[in-house]
Parts: C-alpha cells; structure tokens; sequence
C-alpha cells in the first residue's frame, strides 16, 4: 500500500488539475494558472511512472 501511495497522490493531483483546467475552459479560474499546474501534474506523474522502472545495474 505505501509504495502505491504516490501514484494515488499523483492520480489525485491530475483529477484537481483537469478540473480546474474545465473551470479555466469556462472562465471561471484564470488560464494562466490552470495550463501550467496541468502540464506540471502530468509531468511529474510519466517522469515518476518512468523513472521506477529503469534498470539500475547488478
């Protein structure tokens, strides 16, 4: 369950992003910070699925 824990968190962060990004859609929060949250939460969420499963050496 721990190790789970930051994809959950990740997961989350992506849901709260896209909303709002919808609300930016309808003018209701401002574009200029929804884009960049947006970007960033999948950002971090493909470099952390990415990251974990590199061979790292014998």
């Amino acid at each position: 369950m721990m190790n789970k824990l930051p994809l959950i968190l990740m997961l989350l962060f992506f849901v709260a992003t896209f909303f709002l990004y919808i609300l930016a859609l309808l003018k209701v929060f401002p574009l200029l910070f929804s884009v960049p949250l947006l970007f960033l939460s999948i950002f971090v969420m493909l470099f952390y699925l990415n990251d974990r499963k590199r061979f790292r050496g014998f």
